[in-house]
């Protein structure tokens, strides 16, 4: 039998159905028709203004426009102008029917379930209506489809979104990658060598600093330059430890080690000899 048997008004960018007519055909065919198209709807804004996808008993006719589409479910005989007339006339009903604000703003599926009826009279009315009675809108859509043809989808196209939708994730031939550890080469234990003498270097120097700051405590506290001595001193060991550990080639290491080491024996000697004056040593 021709007819349609099945429509609905859904939003493109997310699919949400926001409308459908009542549901009359329980047959396995028609069931796992409407759950495609249910997977459909959500890609629709991936395809062009109109689409086909076709079934052994069913196709399924799509027309979008701006953020609202019609869909619907017609036996593989119903001719495919009458079709998108059908859903091109639904369009322009739903739109005039309901602002884009509150299209846009509708958070739950078929918000708009008083326009059900609508959907319901304009099905009977296009599946008992002859073709010359409405002639001029068919000769109307007939061109345009000429001039532009719908693209033309299979219904296996929406199995692997389906299985996405669904939860089940897909199995893939390929196998996983294995991912192994990499033994450490001799530049990385030369690196974690070097890092050690630093900290136990850096260790050294805080002892020596608590102690001499315990001992000169008074002359710290009335002494801002001296406090930003030591202030500075740290800040130069804190950034040094950080650039040492950034850098990877041997030479580099080795220079800027040795660049610190004699930096320290510098200032350590410095401040045993104000500690000396400071204190009267």
């Amino acid at each position: 039998m021709s007819m349609i048997f099945f429509a609905s008004v859904v939003r493109v960018r997310d699919g949400l159905p926001l409308s459908a007519s009542t549901d009359f055909y329980h047959t396995q065919d028609f069931l796992e028709c409407r759950r495609r198209l249910k997977t459909l709807a959500l890609r629709l804004a991936q395809y062009p203004g109109r689409g086909s996808a076709e079934s052994c008993d069913f196709c399924i006719h799509f027309s979008s426009s701006g953020d609202v589409a019609c869909m619907a479910i017609c036996s593989r005989q119903y001719p495919a102008a009458m079709a998108f007339c059908f859903l091109e006339t639904l369009w322009w009903e739903f739109t005039a029917s309901y602002d884009t604000t509150c299209i846009g703003l509708a958070s739950r599926p078929y918000a708009f379930l008083e326009f059900d009826s609508v959907i319901q009279k304009m099905k009977w009315h296009f599946n008992y209506v002859s073709s010359s009675q409405i002639k001029s809108s068919l000769e109307k859509i007939q061109e345009e489809l000429e001039f532009q043809p719908p693209v033309v989808l299979t219904l296996e196209d929406t199995d692997v979104a389906n299985g996405m939708m669904n939860g089940h994730i897909p199995m893939h031939s390929e196998p996983a990658p294995n991912f192994r550890m990499e033994p450490v080469t001799a530049l990385g234990i030369l690196s974690l060598v070097l890092n050690i003498m630093c900290a136990a270097l850096n260790l050294i120097r805080g002892v020596h600093l608590a102690e001499h700051s315990l001992q000169c405590y008074l002359y710290l506290f009335y002494s801002p330059a001296r406090t930003m001595k030591v202030v500075l001193m740290l800040l130069f060991i804190c950034l040094g430890n950080v650039y040492l550990h950034g850098l990877r080639n041997l030479w580099q290491i080795l220079f800027h080690i040795g660049v610190a080491f004699l930096s320290s024996y510098q200032i350590l000697t410095r401040q045993l000899q104000e500690k000396q004056s400071d204190c009267g040593v």
